[in-house]
């Protein structure tokens, strides 16, 4: 009962539209990794939507949407996009929020700042919005859940916190957190997005018990795995398809139909390595007929070539069903159009794709 959509390179593939598509004949979308570091954008009615928490699915008025508890929310964020989807004219009753979500605070981001100024020429070019933090605490076992910013254990586990983050930051020289401003504002954003959140996990296996269809969307994309990606040029979770399973609940029985998003050409925001990137005009016609500039950052993409070593091995760890492919009609301006059909590794031809740096280097 469970169809995925997932990008097969490096994100800004276009997943936003096909999800969109696809969820009308869906009753629940469920976004199941990541954070705000994503960027969706919808254009409905001649109005563009940049979603980077929500589901892109939403603006289907009969899909309920759904924040897995694999996603770490930034609860301003969140706020944010409910209330710009209230102006315009959307309900936001179908909006669901796992309890086992974690949250991003702001000593969150503070910290993923301070960890790319000390990084200096090894940054990994993040977005700087808290999210490699706030999987660490996940992972550390001192994260704060949804289910915690809506108890009265909220305030002791966000003291606790901010005592132990301020130690972090006295030793680089960074301002300390206040705590008394951080939950005074944060215990209004609990009272706002607490009637969203709920147990989603049995939701949607009540849903697959009734036979209802489930489309789960993905942030990011399979080369900014955390396991499988270019690491450590990468995002903080798994975006890849057994992200599906740990970040909603969902057993692999129930999946389907696995969806991977491409463009006729390939682009890359941030650091690391990138085969096909073309540094000259082509490279910049591409991303200029593309408009290929983040949805998050704003940051201008990098743009070159398809790389088909790189597609099949995203088709091969994530058990890819079908393709979605997106901006024919922009590399159709192009006189002529290329593809990497193999990698010349020493001499030798290599069709397998590796993660290893010293082999893209």
């Amino acid at each position: 009962m469970v169809d995925v959509v997932l990008g097969a390179f490096y994100g800004d593939e276009g997943k936003g539209k096909i999800i969109d598509y696809l969820s009308k004949d869906s009753k629940y979308a469920v976004r199941f990794s990541g954070g705000n570091n994503a960027g969706h954008s919808i254009e409905v009615n001649g109005k563009k939507f940049a979603f980077h928490l929500v589901p892109s699915g939403i603006l289907n008025k009969d899909v309920k949407a759904i924040l897995g508890n694999g996603v770490v929310i930034d609860p301003k964020v969140l706020i944010e996009e409910i209330n710009n989807l209230k102006e315009n004219g959307y309900t936001v009753d179908n909006l669901y929020i796992s309890d086992k979500a974690h949250l991003i605070l702001p000593y969150h981001i503070e910290l993923d700042g301070m960890l790319e100024d000390i990084r200096k020429e090894r940054k990994i070019g993040t977005t700087k919005r808290g999210i490699g933090p706030a999987y660490s605490d996940k992972f550390e076992r001192s994260g704060i859940r949804m289910e915690d910013f809506i108890s009265s254990n909220f305030k002791k586990l966000l003291k606790i916190n901010i005592e132990n983050k301020n130690v972090i930051l006295k030793v680089y020289g960074y301002e300390q957190m206040d705590f008394d401003k951080i939950y005074k504002e944060y215990k209004e954003y609990s009272k706002i997005l607490k009637p969203y959140i709920c147990d989603t996990t049995t939701m949607l296996h009540k849903a697959i018990k009734n036979g209802e269809k489930i489309l789960c969307e993905g942030a990011q994309a399979t080369l900014l795995d955390i396991d499988f990606g270019t690491y450590p040029y990468v995002t903080s979770s798994n975006p890849t398809i057994g992200g599906v399973c740990t970040g909603t609940g969902i057993g692999s029985r129930y999946i389907n139909d696995v969806y991977g998003v491409i463009k006729a050409y390939s682009s890359r925001v941030g650091e690391g390595p990138y085969v096909t990137e073309l540094n000259d005009e082509i490279g910049d016609k591409i991303r200029e007929l593309g408009h290929e500039y983040g949805t998050t950052t704003k940051r201008p993409r990098r743009c070159g070539w398809l790389d088909l070593v790189a597609l099949n091995y995203a088709i091969m760890l994530n058990g890819i069903t079908g393709i979605a492919l997106n901006h024919l009609d922009t590399i159709g301006k192009l006189d002529k159009i290329k593809l990497c059909v193999a990698y010349d590794y020493k001499g030798k031809r290599e069709e397998y794709f590796s993660t290893n740096l010293d082999f893209f280097e």
